[in-house]
């Protein structure tokens, strides 16, 4: 985990990042745990607005920071690929998680993110929706033979246990050193949300 540094500082820290895939469907360990709550649709018109929303609401609190300086058109361009889905879970009206998925040579399919915006965190609900991600990247093409992902030391803590829990594998550990700000940029510049 991060050092905490003088406000503003740049800290330097050890990041472990941990690459995971799954060979076949039959080794999806699906989420028991009942959503009645939770509607999941797909976003079917590519939207950047939507897209930079999810990111920074989900990641903000866990330095996803490579996406914030992609501009309007990286932004469509990547969401208007017909290799590339999003999906977003709601409950009661209200955006809660999402994922995104990009169908890969191989043929694989990358979850390439997902998460819960913080509201929703410790309510049950990560499991169902990677269960739900994991299930449609299986259905994304009958020749897909891996779906894989990859978590590291900024996520929630809970994100490699829930992938372990689905039935991921470890294919690949790495580290590498990282330097971030002392405090995640949350879902944007000033939000100053209480954690």
């Amino acid at each position: 985990m991060p050092r905490r540094g003088a406000a503003g500082l740049a800290v330097k820290t050890l990041v472990r990042r941990t690459h995971l895939e799954m060979l076949s469907p039959t080794a999806l360990r699906g989420s028991t745990r009942p959503q009645p709550d939770l509607l999941l649709l797909r976003a079917g018109v590519p939207s950047p607005e939507l897209g930079r929303f999810l990111y920074t609401a989900v990641g903000g609190d866990w330095y996803w920071r490579d996406r914030l300086v992609w501009t309007y058109q990286e932004w469509l361009a990547w969401l208007s690929r017909p290799e590339v889905e999003t999906w977003v879970g709601y409950v009661s009206g209200t955006p809660a998680g999402y994922f995104e998925l990009e169908l890969q040579p191989g043929p694989a399919v990358e979850i390439t993110y997902f998460g819960l915006l913080p509201g929703f965190v410790g309510r049950g609900l990560g499991g169902h929706l990677l269960t739900q991600a994991v299930t449609r990247a299986w259905q994304l093409r009958p020749e897909v033979k891996r779906v894989w992902v990859h978590t590291c030391t900024l996520d929630h803590a809970g994100a490699l246990p829930n992938y372990l829990a689905r039935g991921f594998s470890v294919f690949k550990v790495e580290e590498y050193p990282g330097e971030l700000p002392d405090t995640p940029p949350g879902p944007w510049p000033g939000a100053e949300r209480p954690r």
